[in-house]
């Protein structure tokens, strides 16, 4: 039972729900950047919600089936076809023996995420099948889809969901062309002028085309000053230079005080450049989304207020299990 790879996409690779706990060791969890739209289309299939999957980036894949099966597309709004006709996203496709999959670019967000009726079946690395190319780890050895590979599936589930089971409107995340994501302001948020720390959650950032799965930069605010002071032993001359510390997933530096940059999930672990903010779990879906030159401004929130909004997208997750368990 494989699927072929006739044309890679852009960035297509296979994620899960990531490698947690070796964040440590200078491993990070990787995973779907998405992670809604991931078990959104896992569960749509009666999945494991965490069976692996493939996220496709901006232009999908072409695949080739040599088995019949069913499928989910969630995510950015990336048209499926089924041997050239065009079909739904978030609901579940019939495919049969010989059929080709491809994909229309994006004409909204940014991955979008086919599960497959029993999962990606890949060697787990680490107690996870996602992708981290930079370190060569886990997925299908360890890079991108290239022409030519052949994916394994799993089992196919007992209760596999009927075609045309479709997720509910209401359940769908939408994907504007511009957002405001909450933070929490970081360790050294203290390091900018009051100024600076002002203009930059007044003003709206663009999301730069050097963006991927390590990081978004962004591009289009004004240049952010820090306090003066003399380096610390261990630090840089930039004045954005600390001693090296560990960074959180989400976190915001701004190197030279020119660009911030999101850390997302293949990230490294730590490092030398003071960390202004770090984005809350809850809105890291909604930065994974965001096309280059896509608008997004900032707002601070406090501890407590990122724990409640936790806890929401925590109740929207079992919203999806109980509509679609």
């Amino acid at each position: 039972m494989h699927i072929k790879v006739i044309k890679p996409g852009l960035a297509t690779s296979v994620q899960d729900a990531g490698r947690n706990g070796y964040y440590h060791l200078g491993i990070p969890p990787s995973g779907a950047l998405d992670q809604y739209s991931f078990r959104a289309a896992n569960l749509l299939l009666g999945n494991a919600e965490t069976a692996a999957v493939l996220e496709c980036t901006l232009q999908g894949p072409q695949l080739q089936f040599n088995v019949a099966c069913q499928i989910a597309i969630c995510g950015a709004a990336m048209q499926p076809r089924i041997n050239g006709q065009p079909q739904p996203a978030h609901q579940v496709l019939s495919i049969a023996t010989g059929d080709t999959l491809d994909f229309l670019p994006a004409a909204a967000g940014m991955r979008a995420y086919l599960a497959v009726s029993g999962g990606i079946d890949l060697a787990e690395v680490l107690g996870s099948r996602s992708t981290y190319a930079l370190g060569s780890l886990g997925g299908y050895q360890g890079r991108r889809l290239q022409a030519g590979d052949m994916l394994t599936l799993g089992a196919a589930p007992s209760t596999a969901a009927p075609a045309g089971r479709s997720l509910p409107t209401a359940l769908q995340r939408s994907l504007p062309t511009k957002t405001t994501v909450r933070v929490l302001p970081g360790l050294y948020a203290h390091r900018l002028r009051p100024e600076s720390a002002t203009r930059f959650y007044q003003e709206q950032w663009s999301v730069s085309s050097e963006s991927d799965r390590t990081g978004y930069r962004l591009k289009g605010g004004t240049p952010l000053q820090f306090q003066p002071r003399e380096a610390p032993f261990g630090a840089g001359a930039d004045p954005s230079n600390i001693v090296d510390a560990g960074y959180p997933i989400g976190s915001i530096q701004v190197p030279a005080g020119k660009e911030p940059i999101i850390l997302l999930r293949d990230a490294v672990s730590g490092g030398g450049y003071a960390m202004i903010a770090t984005v809350i779990s809850a809105d890291l879906d909604v930065v994974a989304q965001l096309q280059p030159n896509q608008g997004i401004t900032f707002a601070a929130v406090d501890m407590q207020q990122a724990l409640q909004a936790r806890q929401h997208y925590q109740a929207d997750l079992q919203q999806l299990r109980q509509a679609l368990g």
